[in-house]
């Protein structure tokens, strides 16, 4: 069973009157990791009077959540499972929100020599010629379903690469922990990955590939399938998650100077 992770966004001012109007929805552990939910929630209860309860699970979990129905929009990063949402039904659309991009983390000694790669199909192909310990979400999120489509554009597959592949099963922090207990390289976002405490020797290792480009977009649940869907609060959240006041915020948002996104919804 995946873990569900609640998390409200309150006001926490003096002065600011609480949320009248409450929402759910999915989002990545990614998102949540990066720490920009902590900046994004007391901003749209300020602004919106609206509470927003996240769930925060992988993709693959958040997709089930809004095709059962369970929360009113989801904010997720796997484009093919996006579409495929929205093929069967249970979503109108997805807009488009804010980007950034995956990154190879490893140990800094680099034992597999990912840094001399020119593509991504080649640092994992080197990890899989040196077996080198790799560390796998294994969970159905974005990263996961990002990192096992790269195998495969490698013409390689993860089944058959025990036991120096370890599939945990768990959130993008929890893998980022256990390869820096393993001195093991890792598929992270780059949002995660620069809010993680516990790096210990590990280091970017490889980026920059077009390939690795991670989009995140919201997508509102179907109320044609759900009617008890809040369809004006989803609206109004929309707007507001692609306003100038939320781009301000996104592009803001930094950890050591670096921005963990890009704010790229249109009009």
């Amino acid at each position: 069973m995946r873990t569900i992770i609640l998390a409200t966004a309150l006001t926490a001012w003096a002065g600011i009157a609480a949320a009248q109007d409450m929402m759910r929805m999915a989002v990545t552990t990614s998102f949540h990791n990066s720490g920009l939910a902590d900046v994004l929630l007391p901003a749209i209860a300020e602004d919106l009077g609206l509470e927003v309860q996240l769930l925060v699970v992988g993709t693959g979990q958040a997709i089930k959540l809004g095709q059962a129905g369970d929360v009113d929009a989801i904010l997720v990063h796997s484009r093919t499972a996006e579409e495929a949402f929205i093929a069967e039904g249970y979503g109108p659309y997805r807009r488009e929100i804010m980007y950034n991009d995956f990154v190879l983390i490893g140990p800094a000694g680099d034992p597999a020599q990912t840094g001399q790669a020119t593509t991504a199909q080649a640092a994992l192909q080197a990890i899989a010629e040196t077996k080198a310990t790799f560390v796998s979400r294994g969970d159905d999120s974005g990263t996961h379903k990002k990192e096992l489509g790269l195998w495969k554009q490698a013409g390689l597959n993860p089944e058959s690469f025990e036991p120096w592949y370890k599939a945990v099963g768990a959130s993008m922090g929890a893998a980022l922990n256990t390869a820096s207990g393993l001195d093991a390289y890792v598929l992270s976002d780059r949002a995660s990955w620069l809010n993680f405490g516990n790096k210990g020797d590990l280091a970017v290792l490889f980026a920059g590939d077009p390939v690795l480009f991670n989009q995140y977009a919201y997508l509102p649940v179907s109320v044609e399938r759900h009617p008890q869907v809040k369809v004006a609060l989803v609206q109004k959240l929309e707007e507001w998650l692609t306003s100038a006041r939320a781009a301000k915020l996104i592009n803001g948002y930094t950890i050591a100077d670096q921005a963990l996104f890009t704010f790229n919804a249109t009009p």
